[in-house]
């Protein structure tokens, strides 16, 4: 495929857009939420105001509309901020999220951690009561060959299968670094034809993608139900930075349209306090 630049992804139409309608079978609309799955948000960005206000914090993501939440796994995110909650066990953490009346599905955790700590951590993620764990990022230097990348996808599927066998499953969430070429190939397309399509689901962060100049929709249609959730921030093309989801150069009709079939069970919108409320109107009011 080659590549699409931003130019030609904002002039396409949006007349495609399909419906509204539940994703898969079983799924309650939820207002006019887009794919009507509830919209939850990822907490690495208001890190800093969760450590110091755990319990307000969350309260104040619920009054904004949020029903879900995505974490990260604090023995690993220790130096990124998350090392006054160390020590927590996830009973405490589960309790304290549900009383916020917030639910926790899923979890980002590191490619290290998870392979030297595999069990510990789906220990960890059972009694914190996840659906998925995420593969935060392989951690791979920009100047590595993609045999390195081939190596990291075989223990990522290695991964998935522990997490199965626990009855989670396990997603993989890009950057923009892998919407580089090595050698003609794009090591996203690499990384998809190498993860095993049951045992690895990709959490799709859009605006990586959209920001090295790649379609988002198109990658959501290539791999029809080879997906597990969305990361939502939008992109101003012309100021080149991140923005509140609806107030940036993507489509996100076309998105959400393509990501019908693409298998998507849950959306998180990942930016900090203020963006989180700027955004969380656009999408509940959006119609695809």
């Amino acid at each position: 495929m080659q590549k699409i630049s931003r130019r030609e992804f904002l002039g396409t139409s949006a007349a495609g857009a399909l419906a509204a309608g539940s994703l898969f079978t079983g799924v309650k609309q939820l207002g006019a939420d887009p794919l009507g799955v509830p919209i939850g948000c990822q907490v690495f960005p208001i890190r800093e105001q969760l450590m110091q206000d755990f319990d307000g914090t969350l309260r104040q993501v619920a009054s904004i509309g949020y029903r879900i939440i995505e974490f990260c796994s604090p023995p690993s995110f220790v130096t990124m901020g998350f090392g006054p909650i160390a020590n927590w066990k996830a009973s405490e953490i589960l309790a304290k999220i549900n009383s916020a009346g917030l639910k926790v599905v899923s979890c980002h955790f590191q490619f290290r951690e998870l392979k030297e700590h595999l069990d510990e951590r789906i220990a960890f993620a059972v009694d914190l009561g996840l659906k998925n764990m995420i593969v935060a990022t392989l951690a791979i230097p920009p100047t590595a060959p993609m045999d390195e990348w081939r190596r990291a996808a075989d223990e990522v599927n290695k991964f998935g299968e522990a997490t199965r066998k626990a009855g989670i499953q396990l997603g993989f969430h890009n950057h923009g670094f892998e919407f580089q070429k090595i050698d003609g190939v794009l090591i996203y397309d690499e990384l998809m034809s190498r993860f095993d399509r049951q045992l690895v689901r990709s959490q799709f962060q859009v605006a990586n993608a959209f920001d090295e100049g790649y379609d988002p929709a198109f990658y959501l249609k290539k791999y029809p139900g080879r997906f597990l959730s969305l990361h939502l921030q939008d992109y101003l093309t012309s100021e080149k930075k991140n923005v509140p989801v609806g107030q940036g150069s993507i489509h996100w009709k076309e998105v959400f349209a393509a990501a019908r079939h693409s298998g998507i069970q849950y959306i998180f919108v990942e930016m900090d306090m203020d963006a989180l409320k700027a955004s969380y109107p656009y999408l509940h009011g959006l119609q695809v």
